[in-house]
């Protein structure tokens, strides 16, 4: 059977319960504009939030007598489940980390398990990931029997994003899919530039966890955590240097490991641009005439790079690499080409992995440690690495 057909004897609807409400939800976009073929083969290459927790996300879970309980998340709407999910898909790297930040087990898949840089988790103390058996979503499309075949508890995805990012989903695919396998229950929070997202709101990194955990019956891991990254925040008020004494940085996807073409990022909201800004960094992109990547799908090429000259080069696309093999190949490569060698940021060594779109919890504080030990030459631990193993492992 193909990816399109129905299942007749797919699993019956289990014991969570998807509310008519979510399905409408997700439905209000249904007929919003596809994304070509070619888009998606460069994303496959390459609302203003707060991270606060309102009052009113807090009171959003709801327990009936019979231990079943409500959550609700835009787009879909009230979600309710009948006992705790124990098995689940992620829609990418930033629900997967906040899974893992809770203690749960791995998802069972995420749109590309090549973007879920699970090496972040070496530095937390006996952390680690196995993805071995992970599953990708994306393989060439997305088939509907696959979501069968996982067989999960609940799919952590904005719906829209299946319906939208490719041609392929309708709202009666992800009906049957809510249907027959399981509620889907998510936002596209790692960044603010799709179309069909214009209508309902975005959620930060913690506001996306705390909902997350309340599906998961695991608030106290998410209140530990929450009181952490405000100890972090102080933190890094003690680091960052001033606003006149902060270098400008382009955020740009390089293409390849001898990269004469490079995909621009202007740094906004999103929780793939939160370590820019807690570490305030400054936009040399954003300062100058280069559209951004997410709403023109174009390249820039050395030429134009050079004419806006940032003072660093932060370099998505290479977070599979060590940092001693991100400078062999890719930083050898800029240092010894005509053109490059001629950029500020070549000429001072200043060249940096940017770190991953799909950020959670965790791995938004080890990267925003890496970023700022880059930028600001610091020394200083920024948070409580074993304090995190500890609120990962329930004993805090």
């Amino acid at each position: 059977m193909n990816g399109d057909e129905t299942n007749s004897s797919g699993p019956t609807r289990r014991s969570i319960i998807h509310s008519a409400g979510a399905i409408a939800g997700a439905g209000l976009l249904a007929g919003c504009m596809g994304q070509t073929s070619s888009e998606a083969d460069a994303e496959t290459k390459t609302s203003t939030q707060t991270d606060a927790p309102t009052e009113t996300d807090t009171q959003q879970t709801t327990n009936a007598p019979d231990d079943s309980y409500t959550v609700s998340i835009d787009p879909v709407g009230d979600v309710q489940f009948e006992s705790v999910p124990e098995t689940w898909v992620a829609n990418n790297g930033s629900w997967a980390d906040m899974g893992v930040a809770l203690g749960l087990e791995a998802p069972k898949a995420v749109w590309l398990t090549r973007r879920y840089h699970t090496q972040y988790y070496d530095a937390i103390p006996g952390l680690s990931v196995d993805k071995s058996d992970m599953v990708s979503l994306y393989q060439d499309g997305v088939s509907k029997e696959l979501f069968y075949e996982l067989d999960a508890d609940v799919h952590v995805m904005d719906p829209n994003f299946l319906m939208n990012r490719f041609k392929g989903w309708t709202q009666e695919d992800v009906d049957e899919v809510v249907s027959e396998v399981a509620p889907m229950f998510g936002n596209c929070i790692y960044a603010q530039h799709y179309p069909w997202h214009e209508d309902y709101r975005y959620y930060s990194l913690y506001e996306g966890f705390e909902k997350l955990a309340q599906v998961f019956q695991r608030t106290d891991r998410y209140e530990a955590f929450v009181e952490l990254h405000d100890e972090f925040k102080t933190n890094l008020e003690s680091v960052v240097p001033a606003k006149g004494d902060r270098p400008a940085g382009a955020v740009l996807w390089g293409v390849g490991d001898e990269p004469e073409k490079y995909y621009p990022y202007i740094i906004g909201d999103g929780t793939g641009f939160k370590h820019f800004r807690d570490l305030g960094v400054k936009d040399a992109l954003a300062a100058s005439d280069v559209k951004d990547f997410h709403g023109t799908r174009a390249a820039i090429d050395l030429e134009t790079l050079l004419e806006v000259d940032p003072e660093v080069l932060l370099l998505r696309g290479y977070e599979s690499k060590t940092r001693e093999a991100f400078e062999s190949t890719v930083v050898d490569f800029l240092q010894n080409h005509e053109t490059a060698s001629a950029l500020t940021a070549v000429e001072n060594g200043d060249i940096y992995r940017a770190g991953s779109l799909y950020q959670g919890p965790i791995t938004n504080l080890v990267l925003t440690q890496r970023t700022a030990e880059s930028l600001y030459d610091i020394d200083e631990q920024l948070y409580d690495a074993q304090r995190v193993a500890d609120i990962v492992a329930g004993e805090f």
